[in-house]
């Protein structure tokens, strides 16, 4: 991989910092705007519960049950199960995810930064996969970081659920006996 000139540093750290203040200052309209997209019952902000029932099929393929109820259920279970996640980062580690979604969820940013084009909920998984693979194959770093941080995010709480365990083959923690 080529190192980056200053000048090619310099206008990737300006571009991502455009980018993120334009979804922080926009965030509230999304927010509001996200509210009809809402998880049952989740804790998460509405960018992320417009954003992550998009993700999840995706990042989670293979995973999920095939059977339509037991797949919306894993499907809840996950987004409410990633908001938790959130809510036990740091304030400065929360701040981020939400730019990160905050980012996802407006329409500008979605198309110029993830070339989604269809809004979330409208988009094939498909698209979502060509999203994902492009972030995680990005010669930049912020791109590549952002890929890292929704994959480790949804993975990390997926496999949290005791649920999950027997799918993987995972008996669970040890049990320890200290008597």
């Amino acid at each position: 991989m080529a190192m980056l000139s200053r000048r090619g540093l310099l206008k990737t750290g300006a571009a991502g910092a455009l980018l993120l203040g334009a979804a922080w200052w926009l965030r509230q309209p999304i927010d509001r705007l996200g509210k009809q997209a809402l998880v049952a019952q989740a804790p998460l902000a509405p960018s992320m519960a417009l954003v992550l029932p998009a993700l999840l099929p995706v990042v989670l393929a293979g995973a999920l049950p095939q059977e339509p109820q037991a797949r919306a259920a894993a499907l809840q279970r996950a987004a409410q199960s990633v908001g938790v996640a959130v809510s036990q980062l740091s304030a400065s580690a929360q701040r981020e995810v939400a730019e990160l979604f905050a980012l996802l969820a407006l329409a500008p940013t979605r198309i110029a930064v993830a070339r989604v084009t269809s809004p979330w909920p409208q988009a094939s998984e498909a698209e979502v996969q060509r999203f994902l693979d492009a972030w995680r194959h990005s010669p930049l770093d912020l791109l590549r970081s952002g890929y890292q941080a929704l994959h480790d995010l949804i993975l990390g709480a997926w496999y949290a659920d005791p649920s999950t365990w027997a799918g993987i083959g995972y008996p669970g923690p040890p049990q320890l006996n200290l008597t």
